[in-house]
Parts: C-alpha cells; structure tokens; sequence
C-alpha cells in the first residue's frame, strides 16, 4: 500500500484557549479565568497561549446568552451590520472577538483556537472539528485520543460552508473544540473540569512537538458526521407531545436502528424510529436545544485516511 505524502503546515505561534462562549457551561469558565490568574500550564516553549473568556456578561449572569447565541454572531452580514444600528451584547461583543482573534481567513487570525463546551447529554468526551480536510487539526485529535487515559473520546466533524461558517473558533487559522458532558447548565463538576484539563494540555503538546519538527505519521481516525437534527414528535399547536424513551435517554453514540423506540408520550405510546438505516444519536436531549426543536443529532460513522504531516522546513 503506497503511503499518502506527506502535507505541511507553518509553525504555530499563537493559540487560544476559549471558554465563556455559551456563559453556563461552566468547566471552560472555570479554566479560562484559572488560567488568566495562573497561566503555567499554558506555557510552552514554541508558542504562547492566550486564555480568553469569550461572552463574560452571559457568564455574570449564568445563561447561555443576553440576547442571542454569541457562536452564531460571526457571519459576515451580522459582523459588517451597520455601526449606527443598535447591537445585541453578542453581535457586539462578536466584533470585538474577531478583531482580536481574526479576522477569518487574515494572515493576522490567530493560529488556532481551542473552544470550550459543556453539553447536557451523555456525550462523555467529544472532539468538535468542522473541517475534516484540515489535517492539522484530525492529526490533533487523533493524538488526543491516543494520549487520553481512561473512556472513550469521539470525533464529532461537522462540515460546514465556509461563507457559512458562524462560530467563534472560526475565527483562527485552525479550529478545534472540545464538548463535554454530561454537566447540568451552571454547574461545574470535578471529573469534568479534570478531563477538559487533560485534552487541553495534550493537545498543546501536540503543537509543541509539532514545532519542534516531530513528524506525525499517516493514520486512521474515526468520525461522526451530521446527517439531520431530529425534532420532538409535536402536536397541532407545535409543543412536543412525546419526549426521549427512557430505552434512548443518555445512549449518546449508540446506534438507533430503524423500528428502535426513540420517543414515549404521555399517554405511553412508544414511538419507533422510522428511518430507513442505522444513525448513532448524539446531543441527546440536550437542554439547550429545545429552542432549536432538536431532540437529537442524527449522524453516522466513516474511518477518515490521514496524511501524516510535519512543519513547513525553513528554507522551503
């Protein structure tokens, strides 16, 4: 079998480290403001790290945001709305994060950002990469999985347009994201503070190596993919009428095969799932989208080939 070449990227010399997107999900707080106070775990010899607390006013007041989602405030027609029109907190503050993080696409954007998540859901321990091609970032999260102790920890790719793009870790060079649950809103807990802790500090290991000139060698990675959100059953009033089977609460990962219970009604009505081949759930049941009528996200599994990849040689 012929070996892939080899892809190259430029050294890293700057990376974020972002928590506070959504202001409840508290381990990423937690460690951003830890950090800001005492940053020696950050440091490195072959880039610096800058820890952030990205929506500090919806932190202040522990909800997800003031006015809306601030990870859905960086499209191009909200960031270059015109100055004279009154701003929402978030479609402020979103100018402010992309000119001190981008501006997206710049040769100024920041090499890359580390985003931090809590979720609701069982999901355990999740790596968020939106760009399956950026061989930088799969390399970094299959070096995260293999240095994890303990569990589990899944890919979770989701492909996005890139005029589409709208989240917060868009803005670097290179985007990665870390979600993990379960954890109520607002609330820390300690095993999840201390694996959030751990897939940081190994992925910053990986970008020292990676600029010290270690070479990364080609290698399989397992990753979910998107297919479709998944609503609640809903009346003709649109409120939901039957809520997660207890047979699929907290079975993030799980395959759900075609004729599976996957919603109850009150009135005990088992509802099977009617699509027509096997999905793994995740997100299930996840709080915070309820506003946005999705009970699960359905994806499926693919084995992604990855090039091995080393930093670009001085002198070409």
């Amino acid at each position: 079998m012929t070996s892939a070449p080899a892809v190259t990227f430029a050294p890293l010399s700057r990376v974020a480290v972002v928590g506070g997107t959504h202001g409840n999900e508290m381990s990423g707080i937690f460690l951003a403001r830890h950090w800001l106070k005492n940053p020696s775990d950050l440091k490195r010899s072959t880039f610096s790290v800058m820890p952030l607390v990205a929506n500090q006013q919806a932190v202040e007041r522990c909800v997800r945001y003031v006015d809306q989602d601030l990870n859905r405030c960086f499209l191009p027609e909200i960031l270059n709305v015109d100055s004279n029109q009154t701003l929402s907190s978030e479609v402020t503050r979103a100018r402010e994060l992309n000119r001190l993080l981008g501006p997206q696409g710049s040769e100024e954007a920041i090499d890359l950002i580390i985003d931090l998540h809590n979720t609701t859901a069982n999901i355990g321990d999740c790596l968020l990469v939106k760009n399956s091609s950026d061989h930088f970032v799969t390399q970094m999260a299959s070096y995260v999985q293999r240095n994890l102790a303990g569990g589990a920890c899944h890919v979770f790719a989701f492909e996005l347009a890139a005029e589409r793009v709208c989240d917060l870790s868009s803005r670097g060079k290179h985007d990665f994201g870390i979600e993990l649950g379960p954890q109520p809103h607002g609330v820390i807990r300690a095993e999840n503070l201390a694996r959030m802790r751990q897939i940081i500090l190994i992925a910053l290991d990986f970008v020292e190596l990676f600029n010290q000139g270690t070479e990364f060698p080609e290698c399989e990675l397992e990753i979910y993919r998107p297919l479709k959100n998944v609503d609640f059953p809903r009346d003709v009033d649109r409120n939901i009428s039957a809520i997660i089977h207890p047979e699929r609460q907290d079975m993030d990962w799980v395959p759900l095969n075609p004729g599976d219970a996957v919603f109850l009604s009150l009135g005990e009505e088992t509802i099977a799932y009617d699509g027509d081949s096997t999905v793994y759930p995740i997100f299930i049941n996840e709080a915070a989208y309820y506003e946005t009528k999705t009970a699960f996200c359905a994806t499926d599994r693919v084995m992604l080939q990855l090039p091995p990849i080393h930093r670009e040689r001085s002198g070409g």
